[in-house]
């Protein structure tokens, strides 16, 4: 097999074709053979390109049984792509294997299973499959019990570790713990399932037990590719380890910068520390970035490049230079969404009057070229509530439309039937939710006292009230509980003076799960749902998305604060919505494909928009208040992706004023804006007296220490201002390598070979 050095000789007519398009390090790359590689791939840089094209090179050029490959990925999707692609250059690419982590661990049981005790024909749980198991286990329990120790296990499955480690504490230092996760496994083994934290750790242990079989996939696997290896945890980790024997030619592809997975159990030391994990490895850095304009890149390059243990690349702008990041401040949300509403009013119908000191630009575009950018899910519901109003197409990617999701069904369904204790549908729905023992019986016999007995007058309530006594003693617990908490959202709502029912903010306001009241309607939304039980009810479907929910709902409460806590008020605030769902339903909307994006940043990776706003960039918004440390360091890197998908325009917007936890309050501009050097942002708006960012570095001539060295400034007469990127020692002097603001990238034999450099700069 060829090495590295073998190509050199290569020229570009002796190239097979499909090479061709290949930059030279994206070739190098492919070529590469003989030592573990790391592909430090940017963004934009085109990885997937050159993980598919390696995998057919080494089938179509080096003879390589493709059955010896093994190439794995994250998702299916992923891995469809990297087979379709591989296979378009050489269809015997469909005899490597190519599959997702879980997949190829489920293979491999379903062959090896039986060292374990475990059947071929076994069933994989889901994380509802674990919490029913271990319900059985903890009779008692609470439901958001259950599922925080499913959460546990999961979360130790991850990190490979046994009930029995010491280091099982680090998850939950509980010895009770410790206990459930060893019954747990003990009643899964009985059963002869697995859940999915097992198609990875039982691989681990039949390969470290049974070095026969770790010595077996060592000899059918002579390569071992990973994509998007700074998602991977460290189970992946040990499972990769445990694959690769002296010969195998293992390759990793990814990038410490977009690692933003750390809630799901991604470790970015895995990338990190690559190198050291692997000795004698390669780095090959793909630092050519063609999605984004050059001041893009130096933008998300600036915030990201305060993270600590970075490996470090300098992306360079293929496509060259362009307009810079705008900066807009704005006073509140309501403004921030009217701001891109118009702004992508006007780029799609140019004529439009410019209101925000914005040029319209020159060729229109479609809608479908924007995306709002946001942290939360909860934060989409300003912009759908003004683009309905205007009448801007768009789709939510990755949750539900905000009056779609079902914890603001719940709560707008709760307060429907405070308003109309007649409204049979949200008494349906609620009266028995969460679970009170409140049957379909005893909803029919209600519904059938109010509206068919003989003093039927239609109020559930009464109704309700009346047959208490002669229901189950379960039934007229659940029924005193519901009537209990709506009684008492009425009392709130006949307060004359609203600024009474405001409560002071708590010391958990913030903190994931906590729910406040504030000023106005909020403080009936908020009792309201927490005396029905419906904000505990949502938080026990899982950390993650339990938070998410409880975001949702507080949403809703800091847009009832903005209406009296009174009848009259909670009827215009429920009208108000129902009018903006009407929006939703406008004639010829379905099939529409021209649609602005609205997006969580977590969910925009792989994604990319010619134009992107980042909403929100606010201290105690992105990043909230409580990121510190790998926290905070990893919020950088969501900062990176997601300014990152931007192809030719990126906004940044922050707000002075914001409702939070039913209260309007003040905010300051993000610890991001201060990283950004201000000098590469157009600013519009009245930046606040908290926005203090970075400065441009002072400089001096280099001249003095009498050598180039990478990180120098420099100013070309026809470029500009650049820096030096690489340094090489030649005969006839340095050959050093620039990458200019512009974009561009350049060599310069030397200083005398090069008049057109009339001032060196390095940093202080």
């Amino acid at each position: 097999m060829l090495n590295r050095t073998d190509q050199s000789s290569e020229t570009q007519e002796t190239i097979p074709p499909y090479l061709r398009a290949l930059n030279p390090e994206q070739r190098e790359a492919v070529f590469h053979w003989g030592k573990p590689l790391l592909i430090l791939a940017g963004a934009g840089s085109g990885k997937t390109r050159v993980i598919t094209t390696k995998i057919a090179y080494l089938i179509r050029e080096q003879a390589m049984d493709p059955r010896s490959i093994l190439a794995v990925t994250f998702t299916n999707k992923a891995a469809r792509e990297m087979a379709e692609r591989a296979q378009l250059i050489d269809d015997r690419a469909a005899y490597a294997m190519l599959r997702t982590f879980h997949s190829f661990g489920a293979w491999f049981l379903r062959r090896n299973g039986r060292l374990v005790g475990l059947n071929a024909g076994f069933v994989i749980y889901d994380d509802d499959d674990m919490c029913s198991l271990l319900a059985t286990l903890m009779e008692g329990a609470s439901l958001a019990t259950i599922k925080q120790t499913a959460y546990g296990i999961a979360r130790a499955k991850d990190f490979s570790l046994s009930p029995e480690q010491p280091e099982l504490s680090l998850i939950d230092p509980r010895q009770e713990f410790r206990d459930l996760y060893t019954k747990y496994e003990e009643r899964l083994r009985q059963i002869g399932n697995v859940d999915f934290g097992d198609l990875i750790k039982k691989p681990v242990e039949i390969l470290r037990t049974y070095p026969e079989v770790a010595q077996h996939f060592k000899d059918r696997f002579q390569v071992i590719l990973v994509d998007e290896y700074q998602d991977a945890n460290i189970a992946q980790f040990e499972l990769l380890k445990e694959l690769c024997g002296p010969e195998t030619y293992v390759c990793v592809v990814g990038d410490d910068d977009q690692s933003i997975y750390r809630f799901r159990g991604a470790e970015v030391r895995n990338i990190q520390e690559f190198p050291e994990r692997f000795p004698g490895a390669d780095i090959i850095r793909l630092e050519r970035n063609y999605r984004s304009i050059a001041p893009i890149l130096q933008t998300a390059s600036s915030v990201v490049g305060h993270n600590q243990g970075r490996l470090g690349k300098l992306l360079s702008a293929e496509r060259g230079s362009g307009k810079k990041p705008v900066l807009a401040f704005l006073p509140n949300q309501d403004e921030e969404a009217v701001f891109c509403a118009e702004l992508i009013e006007r780029s799609v119908h140019p004529a439009q009057e410019d209101q925000n000191h914005e040029k319209a630009p020159a060729k229109k575009v479609s809608y479908a070229d924007w995306a709002v950018l946001y942290r939360t899910n909860a934060q989409s519901l300003g912009f759908e509530t003004e683009f309905l109003r205007c009448g801007i197409p768009y789709r939510v990617v990755g949750s539900l439309k905000f009056y779609e999701r079902e914890e603001v069904k719940d709560a707008l369904a709760l307060l429907a039937f405070l308003v109309n204790p007649r409204d049979e549908v949200a008494f349906r729905r609620m009266v028995n939710k969460p679970a009170r023992g409140v049957g379909t019986a005893t909803v029919d016999r209600i519904v059938g006292e109010a509206f068919m007995g003989a003093e039927a007058e239609g109020n559930l309530g009464i109704a309700a009230q009346r047959l208490k006594e002669v229901l189950p003693a379960k039934a007229r617990s659940g029924i005193g509980v519901f009537l209990g908490a709506i009684e008492k959202a009425h009392s709130l709502l006949d307060a004359e003076d609203t600024q009474q029912n405001s409560s002071p903010r708590s010391q958990d306001q913030g903190k994931p799960g906590a729910l406040q009241a504030g000023d106005g309607l909020s403080v009936c939304i908020v009792q309201l749902v927490q005396d029905t039980g419906i904000v505990d009810y949502h938080l026990t479907h899982d950390e993650i998305a339990g938070n998410q929910r409880i975001s949702n709902l507080q949403e809703l409460a800091n847009a009832g604060s903005l209406y009296p806590a009174s009848l009259q008020g909670l009827l215009e605030f429920l009208e108000h919505i129902e009018l903006d769902r009407s929006l939703e339903e406008f004639p010829g909307k379905e099939g529409i494909q021209d649609r602005v994006t609205l997006i969580t940043l977590h969910n925009t990776k792989g994604l990319e928009f010619p134009r992107v706003i980042m909403a929100g960039i606010e201290k105690g918004v992105f990043p909230r208040d409580d990121k510190t440390g790998a926290d905070l360091e990893e919020e950088r890197r969501l900062f990176y992706v997601g300014a990152t998908r931007a192809m030719d325009e990126l906004y940044l917007s922050s707000c002075t004023q914001r409702r939070m936890y039913g209260r309007t309050l003040f905010m300051e501009p993000s610890v991001f804006l201060m990283e950004i050097d201000r000098t590469n942002l157009r600013i519009i708006g009245s930046p606040p007296l908290g926005y203090s960012p970075r400065k441009p570095p002072s400089r001096v001539p280099a001249k003095a220490k009498g050598s180039w060295q990478v990180g120098s400034r420099l100013f070309h007469d026809d470029q500009g201002y650049g820096s030096v990127v690489e340094v090489q020692e030649t005969e006839e002097g340095p050959l050093i390598r620039v990458f200019f603001d512009t974009g561009k990238e350049m060599r310069f034999l030397s200083l005398k070979q090069s008049k057109r450099i009339t001032q060196i700069y390095e940093d202080r």
